[in-house]
C-alpha cells in the first residue's frame, strides 16, 4: 500500500532531487507543504522534519477525472520526505492501491504508469 524507501541525504536535498526528477518524468510539483513549519507556527512543538510534495502529471489527472471526479479526492499524488528513528525516508501511497478504492478497473494502466513514475522519481532522489 505504501512505498518507502530511505536515503542518505537531507530532508532539504532529497526535496531538491525530488523536484529535479519529478521535472525529468513529465511530472510537476504542484506543492511543498513543511509540516513541522506549519504546526510550529501555529504553536504546536513538532520535532522531526516532515515534507509533502505533491506531484502531479496533468495529461494523466486528466485522463482519470474525466472517467471518474470522485477521484480528485485522491490527487494530487503525494510524496512524503520526513525524518524517522534518526534516517530521512521518502514514502508514497502506491496509485494503483488507492485507485482501487473507486472501483475503476478501466484505469488501472494509468494508475500503473502513475505509480511506476512515481516510484522511479523517489528511487532517484533517494541516490
Amino acid at each position: 500500500m505504501i512505498y518507502i524507501k530511505e536515503s542518505v541525504c537531507s530532508v532539504d536535498d532529497v526535496c531538491k532531487k525530488i523536484e529535479a526528477a519529478t521535472a525529468a518524468n513529465g511530472f510537476g510539483v504542484l506543492g511543498v507543504h513543511n509540516l513541522k513549519e506549519r504546526m510550529e507556527a501555529k504553536g504546536v512543538e513538532f520535532g522531526p522534519e516532515c515534507r509533502v510534495l505533491e506531484v502531479c502529471n496533468p495529461k494523466q489527472a486528466k485522463a482519470v477525472l474525466e472517467a471518474n471526479m470522485a477521484i480528485a479526492n485522491a490527487l494530487p499524488c503525494r510524496i512524503c520526505v520526513y525524518e524517522e528513528g534518526g534516517k530521512v525516508k521518502v514514502s508514497t501511497m502506491l496509485p494503483t492501491v488507492i485507485l482501487r478504492l473507486f472501483g475503476a478497473p478501466a484505469l488501472e494502466p494509468v494508475a500503473q504508469e502513475v505509480e511506476t513514475t512515481i516510484i522511479r522519481i523517489i528511487d532517484t532522489a533517494c541516490t
